[in-house]
């Protein structure tokens, strides 16, 4: 079956078309036939389409809202020019997975879209103003596009982080917060955390209730998930993805008085100060230069510059304090599991953050570290780690597409 994946930002949308079945999920058999990304949604737009095997294909159009861009992916993918095996027309797609970023309280699980699910997804946008919006964009230009007859589904990234208990979901303000508004952890990338977990279960022969793991999702967003007997015990991003690790643009951890502190010294509003947290922080506001790690690291190899450092070392030491962190609440874990961007990347940032952590008995080698780049799934920790350290590539639409053919077959998530 072939399912189409669509993620909608508010100013993009990524998607790729997958083959699966129930069959090929056992053996992991399914694959990927095609993926794009159109960015600048609302103007002179860039296109990307790719097909497996096959060469890039790039344009610019004007594109003026969601609907008009997924009309020009299914266009093209429909086309003589993109020779998808197995996609000559709509009928050839049995199905389409959006992702949802927040579904509060409300979606543990994912579900297939109806009109009430919908409104479910309208009622948490106070808690993803950004997101959800962008989300619900895809989900209406889909059912216009495909017709009510074709079944979707929505996979939410929160949904995998539902099963935190209330100790760690609870923020240390007046209960009444919480039952009036729902101000709590949900934690986000829990699609790429709950497919890492899987992963490495499948890696090593376990049952779900034998994966005990740090799994660390690093890109220009970081989080961290300490995955207890199979599920999600605590998360490092909070209310909102501002809240955890030192991220590209992000701060992460602060002491709140700093936006009151901005607010009354620098003179700006406190959406300002909000805007400077999320957008002009992290390894950007640090460094001064970017807040691309791959740059960071090329500046300081070939400048030595003093801010890049201090902007890695800053980053390498969030990572080692939730490592650490994460050990004493599940107390202990069998594995450290990279992933994201950054994660299956960078070989220096791995280094650095397993660096000095052989009292909680984490050796990474050296050499094997060195060979996990460009999508290598693989064990890099010494023989004689007590803890196992990974790198294992993320595959998010992989996991929405299987989550999709479940939830419109109406079959058991084995995941």
């Amino acid at each position: 079956m072939n399912i189409f994946v669509l993620n909608c930002g508010s100013s993009s949308l990524k998607w790729q078309i997958i083959d699966t079945d129930l069959e090929m999920i056992k053996d992991d058999s399914d694959k990927m036939l095609a993926k794009g990304l159109v960015e600048r949604v609302g103007s002179q737009s860039l296109i990307t389409y790719e097909v497996v095997g096959g060469k890039k294909v790039k344009m610019t159009e004007a594109l003026r809202d969601h609907k008009a861009a997924l009309n020009h992916v299914i266009k093209w993918i429909t086309s003589a020019e993109a020779k998808i095996p197995g996609i000559n027309d709509l009928s050839d797609i049995a199905a389409v997975g959006h992702r949802g970023v927040h579904g509060a309280e409300r979606f543990k699980r994912s579900a297939k879209i109806d009109k009430e699910v919908i409104a479910g997804i309208e009622d948490c946008i106070p808690l993803a103003p950004l997101h959800n919006p962008a989300n619900l964009k895809g989900i209406y230009a889909a059912q216009e596009i495909f017709g009510p007859s074709l079944p979707q589904a929505v996979v939410f990234d929160t949904s995998f982080h539902s099963t935190m208990p209330e100790e760690t979901y609870l923020y240390a303000v007046p209960y009444q917060l919480y039952r009036r508004f729902k101000i709590r952890k949900y934690g986000f990338h829990g699609t790429s955390h709950r497919f890492i977990a899987y992963r490495y279960r499948k890696l090593n022969d376990l049952e779900r209730d034998q994966v005990n793991v740090i799994t660390l999702h690093l890109g220009n967003g970081c989080s961290a998930c300490a995955v207890k007997n199979g599920q999600s015990l605590d998360t490092s991003m909070g209310l909102t993805p501002l809240e955890g690790l030192m991220m590209g643009t992000r701060s992460g951890d602060i002491d709140p008085t700093v936006i009151e502190f901005l607010v009354h010294n620098e003179g700006i509003s406190v959406e300002e100060a909000f805007n400077l947290l999320n957008k002009r922080s992290g390894l950007l506001g640090i460094s001064g230069l970017t807040n691309d790690m791959r740059e960071l690291i090329d500046e300081e190899r070939e400048h030595q510059d003093r801010r890049a450092t201090l902007a890695i070392d800053m980053f390498c030491n969030r990572v080692k304090k939730y490592i650490g962190a994460y050990i004493a609440e599940m107390n202990g874990a069998d594995a450290i599991c990279f992933t994201g961007g950054i994660g299956e990347n960078s070989v220096e940032i791995r280094k650095r953050a397993c660096q000095d952590l052989e009292a909680l008995g984490i050796k990474i080698d050296i050499k094997l570290n060195e060979q996990a780049v460009c999508g290598k799934e693989m064990k890099i920790s010494t023989e004689d780690s007590k803890v196992a350290i990974y790198v294992i590539p993320t595959n998010e639409e992989l996991l929405i597409a299987r989550d999709t053919l479940r939830v419109v077959l109406n079959a058991p998530r084995v995941w």
